[in-house]
């Protein structure tokens, strides 16, 4: 069977020249919440490495929906920076997405300048923080957010938006029982718990237009018990596509719960604290990190078995596959199972130019060794590959990164 990898593929109004994209992974590269030179050159790499569609990632709708110091903020003062990205990624031939969203709960006060907002009321213990429970004539506004952030993406040169529904963010948070107790109509069945994203949908396609292909991110599991299953994220998959999603990335995982669900293998504890700058925050993650995000062993094509399920179920619709891919003998194999396209992000962090070197090997594989080194340092300063950097790392770092990978 030849490979449908170097086909053109096409979401909406938007044609890829192939069916990779970067996948929306945090990058960290954007101190005071703009673009940076870094963010660019990085996405410039992916680019010029034959990707489909790099897509930069998460994007805040609001000043409240900011989870790191680094992190996107969308607004009109950042588009001419976003621009110059946006450029570069096309001049290199590829499209450019960016993902857009609102953390909810996963933030604190020092960071998104209010009490972080969510479905319902309650304490986050990973932040730590009291959270407030949006009041129902909150949830217009917000949802006009998301569709101003499309029509900034526009004006900044995206060809894609990326709609952030899953991994405990905040449409996630309204998703899903564990986070959601509300007592109104946004609250109790899943009819009830689709609601919020529905007016955030419906802004969205609306500012989208014709012009501006919309992808949605959603779990197809939340990744622990009295989460969603795939019973409901089925439905909530057909009730996209009824909305107009013109491509769903099959993802799953609650960052607040169970983050290494999304991500796999084991967290290196010692290099995530070592890069931390508060020192009982760094404390902490030393003394209780193994416990607080305990290890979900790693094997490729880690969520294939759930979203053949997503595939079963959905015949026709425009599927994206996401989640442990570093060889092109699986991407083939996916593809082949009939997804639409795959997406990548660690496997393009080890190796920019990973989906030219698969245009000239049939059996190409990236040497990421699963260590999640470039995850434990991204909460504090850049994501980046141990394999990459210009300074030393410390010996004590070097030696957990050595064991986890023979693991």
């Amino acid at each position: 069977m030849k490979s449908k990898l170097f086909t053109p593929v096409t979401f909406g109004p938007l044609t890829l020249r192939n069916r990779t994209i970067r996948s929306a992974a945090f990058e960290s590269m954007c101190p005071g919440n703009a673009p940076s030179q870094m963010l660019l050159d990085y996405h410039r790499s992916v680019a010029a490495g034959g990707v489909g569609m790099t897509t930069v990632a998460y994007a805040a709708v609001t000043q409240s929906g900011l989870s790191f110091d680094r992190q996107l903020w969308l607004r009109s003062s950042i588009i001419p920076g976003l621009r110059e990205v946006t450029d570069a990624i096309h001049d290199e031939g590829a499209a450019a997405g960016i993902q857009i969203g609102h953390c909810g709960n996963m933030s604190h006060k020092n960071i998104c300048g209010v009490t972080p907002i969510s479905a319902s009321s309650g304490f986050n213990l990973y932040s730590p923080t009291f959270v407030r429970g949006m009041r129902k004539e909150e949830l217009p506004e917000m949802a006009r957010a998301y569709g101003k952030a499309v029509n900034l993406a526009r004006e900044a040169g995206f060809d894609a938006v990326e709609v952030h529904a899953g991994h405990g963010y905040l449409i996630s948070q309204f998703l899903s029982p564990y986070t959601n107790h509300r007592k109104d109509e946004y609250g109790g069945s899943l009819e009830n718990r689709m609601r919020f994203m529905d007016i955030v949908m419906k802004e969205v396609m609306k500012a989208a237009g014709s012009d501006m292909a919309v992808l949605v991110k959603m779990n197809m599991r939340d990744g622990f018990k009295g989460g969603m299953e795939s019973e409901e994220t089925i439905q909530v998959a057909r009730r996209l596509l009824e909305l107009g999603a013109h491509g769903l990335v099959l993802s799953g995982g609650f960052v607040s719960r169970a983050p290494m669900y999304v991500m796999r293998g084991a967290m290196p504890i010692r290099s995530m604290a070592y890069y931390m700058n508060c020192w009982w925050l760094k404390y902490g993650v030393r003394m209780f990190g193994k416990w607080m995000i305990p290890t979900v062993p790693f094997k490729e094509a880690y969520f294939l078995e759930d979203a053949l399920k997503f595939r079963e179920a959905l015949p026709g619709a425009p599927l994206i596959y996401v989640g442990g891919l570093v060889s092109r003998e699986k991407i083939d194999e996916v593809l082949d199972a009939g997804f639409d396209a795959v997406q990548m992000a660690r496997a393009l962090l080890n190796e920019p130019g990973f989906v030219n070197r698969m245009a000239r090997e049939d059996r190409a594989r990236c040497n990421c060794g699963h260590s999640n080194y470039c995850i434990g340092r991204m909460y504090t300063i850049e994501m980046a590959c141990h394999k990459h950097l210009n300074e030393e790392l410390p010996p004590c770092l070097q030696k957990e990164i050595e064991k986890l990978e023979k693991q």
